[in-house]
């Protein structure tokens, strides 16, 4: 009896104990700790409370929220995982957790800020050297942007300063470039407003200056109703030019300066004096005593004018560059700075890569001598005239073509150089060899040869503007024949004119083939000697090109050039 007592006593305590087990599960309120979550548009993850003596499930209708754990038993802490903001503005969800027995919900609203609009280099500030090689003057900043800007450089520092983003040359007015422009902006601002890196790369030029120099360079929105909240500009400054003292010291310093940046081949032994430098000569007595009176400068390789350091060697008379590798490739300006050796009296700037000079290169009015050959010019720089340069003696431009090409008429090339824009053009729009040139009458050498000047030598009988060979002037020089009188004056002392290898046709007029000096310019193979077709399909070569000089010495019978051609003492010659 006591027995059963006690057992029933048992199973009364335990139905007991569960039952208030049970009572106390259910006093477990089932809570959210907040209602409200907000974060920045950086996203994040945020900690959030759950009480609950059931299970429980979390639920949400965005794909940049997400929760973990997302369901379970009991109290336990969440993670609230948010993504970073796509929008400049606002976003708002709501998250739901349910409880699965009763039915009971719990939200709470999570808000994201958007991002705000922003242009932010990632440097404030650039510091460039005074000088560096062509491959070294190149650094990119990094722009932190949800916004389309474009980079504005003031105007001022443009000869020094450029921005080569994919977008330049293009003009946002244009329906077409506006379109690639915001093509090119979708591609890199492809997050919405989530700001993305940009890359924008700059080069810079060296500063032949002695003072510091510095330029604000903004980027600005392309549409100004974006207005960034968060905007920087970037200061670029560079140091001023190194100073070389003028003088047999800076003479060295200078030709080295231009052998680093040139990039020559060959090196200097600077062990040794100036003096005895390969390709440099000093003057032995004056003033300029130790100084530069000659230098070379050949095999090289620049896609760049004449570094500047050249303006130092002002006592030179002659200077000699030629060599540039890829010249064809190339159309260079030699700089200012060769401009300001106004005491030059022979200058070389061969296989350069030329294909203009500049209008103050008419300050070397003292050249007496000027071979610019194997460049690449379309015509002869309006630059050199006869006014322009009163002592120049020696004019040479030789093979200025950028490629080899027998028939102009079969060519889809342009821009290849060979004085092929020089032509004078008539009304009727035929061309002929420049009169200009012809007009030149202080040079002794005028050599064009293995070009692209095409049309007929002009005949100038009627041109005023050369004058006629006399009676008077004619009978006065034993060695002038009758024949030249009526004849234009042209190039009347001119030793050497060499047109050879052009796309020149038609008749060779009277002046030419009666010109008091033809026998000393070779006119067999550096006159007469044409070759190829022209851009109108005209096949080159003189229709009355002499087989021999028989004919003229027929006329210039005191000439002794020839002793073959006198065939008796009589003078009469063989036919």
């Amino acid at each position: 009896m006591m027995k059963n007592m006690i057992y029933r006593f048992a199973l009364v305590s335990a139905a007991l104990i569960s039952t208030l087990a049970c009572v106390q599960e259910e006093k477990v309120a089932f809570e959210v700790d907040t209602d409200q979550i907000e974060v920045g548009p950086d996203g994040g993850v945020e900690i959030v409370g759950i009480s609950s003596g059931d299970r429980w499930r979390a639920t949400v209708q965005v794909p940049w929220i997400t929760v973990s754990p997302a369901n379970g038993s009991g109290s336990v802490e969440c993670s609230i995982i948010v993504d970073s903001a796509l929008t400049a503005t606002a976003r708002e969800a709501v998250v739901r957790i349910e409880n699965q027995v009763t039915g009971d919900r719990k939200d709470f609203k999570v808000t994201q800020q958007g991002f705000e609009y922003q242009i932010v280099p990632d440097e404030k500030t650039m510091a460039l050297a005074s000088y560096a090689s062509l491959s070294d003057r190149k650094f990119n900043v990094t722009v932190r942007t949800n916004v389309p800007f474009k980079v504005v450089i003031p105007d001022d520092s443009k000869k020094w300063l450029s921005c080569e983003m994919p977008l330049a040359g293009l003009d946002e007015n244009d329906p077409k470039d506006k379109k690639k422009i915001d093509e090119w902006w979708n591609s890199k601002l492809d997050r919405g407003g989530r700001p993305r890196n940009i890359s924008i790369p700059f080069e810079w030029g060296v500063n032949f200056n002695p003072e510091d120099r510095s330029a604000v360079v903004k980027f600005n929105p392309v549409d100004p109703a974006m207005t960034p909240s968060i905007k920087d500009d970037l200061t670029i400054s560079q140091d001023a030019a190194d100073e070389i003292e003028i003088g047999v010291k800076g003479d060295s310093l200078a030709i080295i300066a231009i052998h680093q940046a040139l990039g020559c081949w060959t090196e200097l032994d600077t062990s040794e004096k100036m003096e005895f430098w390969d390709g440099v000569e000093v003057w032995q007595s004056g003033e300029n005593k130790g100084r530069v009176k000659r230098v070379e400068f050949y095999m090289f390789g620049t896609k760049e004018g004449i570094p500047f350091q050249i303006k130092y060697l002002n006592a030179a008379e002659e200077i000699y560059i030629y060599g540039n590798t890829n010249t064809f490739l190339l159309s260079l300006d030699p700089g200012e700075h060769i401009c300001e050796l106004v005491n030059l009296r022979k200058l070389t700037i061969g296989a350069y890569g030329l294909s203009t000079l500049p209008d103050s290169f008419k300050k070397l009015r003292n050249l007496e001598y000027l071979d610019i050959s194997s460049n690449n010019f379309q015509k002869v720089p309006e630059v050199l005239t006869p006014e322009n340069f009163p002592k120049l003696t020696a004019l040479i431009m030789n093979s200025c073509v950028r490629n080899t090409i027998y028939d102009l008429s079969n060519t889809n090339k342009t821009g290849f150089g060979g004085l092929f824009e020089e032509s004078d053009v008539d009304e009727a729009g035929k061309k002929s060899f420049p009169k200009r040139l012809l007009m030149w009458d202080n040079l002794d050498t005028l050599r064009l040869s293995v070009n692209y000047l095409e049309g007929t030598i002009p005949d100038l009988t009627d041109d005023t503007a050369f004058p006629k060979w006399t009676a008077e002037e004619v009978n006065a020089c034993d060695t002038l024949p009758s024949v030249l009188i009526g004849l234009p004056k042209v190039l009347p002392d001119t030793d050497l004119f060499a047109i050879n290898l052009n796309r020149l046709h038609g008749n060779i007029p009277d002046w030419l083939l009666y010109h008091p000096k033809l026998d000393l310019w070779y006119p067999t193979s550096l006159v007469f000697m044409q070759e190829g077709k022209t851009s109108y399909g005209q096949s080159a070569g003189f229709e009355n090109e002499p087989a021999n000089m028989d004919y003229y010495y027929e006329h210039y019978r005191n000439k002794k050039y020839n002793p073959a051609n006198i065939k008796s003492e009589d003078n009469e010659y063989e036919e």
